[in-house]
């Protein structure tokens, strides 16, 4: 009996696993818990892949960083927003097929590595842009 159980058990798992995932609840690992740092509006260059000046860019963004820290974190925002602008100039952030959209993926990563920079990775987890638009 108690190989038989375990053999019906064993394929009932693998049949629901592999046919029918939508009946098994998801077994997810809680998110860590996180908050957003507020930051000024940041004005960068749209430099296109030649390295010629397009125009300006206004952005708001915000990071998510550990729950608690945030407050502590944004004394450091003159610090952030030099290493932002030390690596703008130098990235192609001109998109679109006239160069005058912003590139949002080119951004982010500049962004990323800004913060990571400043605070260290393990304390950036993401970067959210809520406004890009030209100046």
């Amino acid at each position: 009996m108690l190989v038989s159980g375990t053999a019906i058990g064993g394929a009932t798992a693998y049949g629901l696993i592999n046919f029918m995932p939508q009946v098994l609840p998801a077994f997810e690992a809680p998110a860590a818990a996180s908050e957003f740092m507020e930051m000024p509006p940041v004005m960068a260059p749209l430099v296109d892949k030649t390295g010629k000046l397009i125009g300006y860019g206004a952005f708001e963004i915000q990071y998510e960083v550990p729950k608690g820290e945030a407050e502590e974190m944004a004394a450091s925002i003159p610090v952030l927003l030099d290493a932002i602008n030390m690596r703008t100039y130098r990235a192609p952030l001109a998109g679109g097929t006239d160069s005058v959209i912003p590139s949002l993926g080119a951004l982010r990563k500049v962004l990323l590595e800004a913060g990571a920079e400043v605070y260290g990775k393990e304390r950036i987890r993401s970067v959210a842009i809520t406004r890009a638009s030209p100046v």
